[in-house]
């Protein structure tokens, strides 16, 4: 009897580690997501057409907006934090802080977050988060990588807060707004990006 708890034990123990850890994210050329890598997020299909993720101010004033690039442009390279920062590398569903890298002309932080905005009638993703410190504050700061068929998708999804009552889990895909802008904020239709180390 001693031997089939035993057996029944290092089963289960077996099976809750190799589940602990997800899948990494990796890069076009197979390669993991590194943690404060610099990458680039192209779309997964229609590169030429529409290019990399960049900021925008358009018509109105700060926070920058996340938005797509028309063209072949490649837009601005990320970064990503993990919740953990000791961990070095990206694992698919789990909470990372994204971060454009240079200077923005709102003068402001370059992580991403998400705010509601009222011409749209959207969650949009803007600039202007805090990097790490997670928690209830901090809710709105935290996005996830998830595998699609073509490459990966962002999703805002936090589960930072195990004691925060209703988080919202939603794809980020493009939306267009008033003046014509692709901007990402939360939709049913994702985007899907393959990631290519500057």
């Amino acid at each position: 009897m001693k031997t089939i708890i035993l057996f029944s034990l290092a089963f289960i123990l077996c099976v809750f580690s190799s589940d602990s850890a997800s899948d990494p994210v990796l890069d076009a050329f197979g390669k993991n997501l590194h943690a404060g890598v610099k990458y680039y997020a192209l779309p997964a299909a229609g590169y030429g057409e529409y290019g990399g993720l960049v900021l925008k101010t358009g018509n109105r004033s700060c926070p920058a907006e996340v938005a797509q690039s028309r063209g072949d442009d490649n837009g601005l390279p990320l970064t990503f934090t993990p919740v953990n920062p000791k961990k070095g590398v990206i694992r698919l569903s789990t909470d990372v802080n994204v971060k454009f890298s240079g200077p923005t002309s709102c003068h402001q932080s370059n992580i991403w977050k998400l705010k509601y905005d009222k011409a749209m009638k959207e969650y949009a993703v803007v600039v202007g988060g805090v990097e790490g410190n997670p928690g209830p504050k901090t809710l709105d700061n935290w996005f996830k990588i998830e595998k699609t068929n073509v490459g990966y998708k962002f999703v805002f999804c936090p589960s930072v807060c195990s004691y925060c009552k209703k988080v919202m889990c939603r794809n980020v895909g493009i939306v267009l707004d008033e003046d014509g802008v692709q901007r990402l904020a939360l939709s049913d239709d994702p985007s899907s990006y393959f990631f290519y180390r500057v």
